[in-house]
């Protein structure tokens, strides 16, 4: 690859629970609105640290920072020029919309072809929804190799592709070497993501912010809804055991054995 490489950066802006969550009358509900305080899905800060390590190896590399999501989220997309990308994208939509993997990936798929991304990267799942699902399903969609769960990984510019290392279950690794363009998702831990510096933060301003409203890039029709909220089931009740510590002793022995655990 001899010309500069193209970096999109997928983050998300995501509510605190705190403050989104509550409980009505036992049940929980969950109400985002124009008040809802956002802030940069916490394992995306991994993927946009990478991005900016990559950068400062390869210094004439561009990175590009894009969310989806409702008007508060233009403030991860400045936090993200904060950390070191170079222009941001915000994909104007309701949270709702912002929540459904179909349409993020395949609006997101639309502005990373317009932009010619060599590597895409997203952090492994989303605090709020945990589904996993943007990158594979946005790697389909531009039909570029991809692989998740990336605990290090190492460009070759002038093979032109990079070399990973993916988490398995059970601790186990796998070494992968993948073409570019390619698509990683960043597991939490493979570096220490920095703070925005301020200098950074104040030339973050709307003119290096693109708006795109979601719905010029004709996103599908959701085929998900939300039906309701419960909170988990309790299925197993906790034994606490009381008595000195000869008794407390005495009585977890007999329950280990009444289960045939020792």
């Amino acid at each position: 690859m001899n010309q500069p490489m193209n970096i999109l950066v997928c983050i998300k802006a995501v509510p605190d629970p705190e403050q989104v969550i509550h409980a009505e009358g036992g049940a929980p509900m969950v109400a985002v609105d124009d008040g809802t305080d956002f802030q940069m899905n916490h394992y995306d800060e991994f993927a946009m640290e990478e991005a900016v390590l990559i950068k400062e190896k390869y210094p004439e590399t561009v990175v590009t920072a894009v969310t989806m999501g409702p008007d508060a989220a233009q403030k991860i997309v400045k936090r993200a020029i904060g950390m070191g990308a170079d222009t941001g994208v915000h994909i104007l939509c309701d949270y709702s919309l912002s929540c459904d993997s179909a349409a993020v990936s395949s609006c997101i798929a639309k502005v990373a072809g317009e932009k010619a991304a060599d590597l895409i990267l997203c952090g492994i799942m989303s605090e709020d929804m945990m589904q996993f699902q943007v990158g594979p399903m946005l790697a389909r969609r531009l039909s570029i190799p991809w692989a998740t769960a990336v605990v290090r990984e190492s460009i070759n510019m002038d093979a032109g592709f990079v070399s990973v290392e993916r988490e398995l279950e059970g601790g186990l690794t796998a070494l992968l070497d993948v073409r570019l363009p390619a698509l990683l998702t960043i597991q939490s831990g493979i570096n220490e993501p920095r703070y925005p510096a301020l200098s950074k933060l104040l030339r973050a301003d709307a003119s290096r912010i693109q708006s795109i409203d979601a719905y010029t890039l004709n996103p599908p029709e959701s085929k998900v809804q939300t039906v309701g909220y419960a909170f988990p089931e309790k299925k197993r009740a906790g034994l606490i055991l009381t008595g000195s510590a000869d008794e407390k002793a005495g009585k977890l022995l007999e329950f280990l054995r009444e289960k045939a655990l020792l």
